[in-house]
């Protein structure tokens, strides 16, 4: 889907999990230059999914909005 916003997320803080507003986004770990190949995730039905690459536990939090996380400061405002 061109241009389509797809929210990037990193874990630069290391939680264990991310509560995000969103169920379709790219996780790259930390950011540069400690990111992973930049992976696009889809809970589909679920509620929850797990990065294969850094094990950050993303949970769709339908409360917040598209550009935000829980803790702030997770979504990547000039991700690649």
């Amino acid at each position: 889907m061109a241009g389509a916003f797809i929210p990037h997320f990193a874990n630069d803080a290391g939680v264990e999990r991310i509560f995000v507003g969103v169920k379709e986004f790219k996780c790259m770990g930390a950011r540069a230059p400690f990111d992973h190949p930049h992976v696009y995730l889809d809970m589909g039905q679920d509620s929850q999914i797990l990065c294969p690459y850094c094990s950050t536990l993303y949970v769709h939090d339908p409360r917040l909005s598209a550009t935000e996380s829980d803790p702030k400061g997770s979504l990547v405002k000039d991700a690649a």
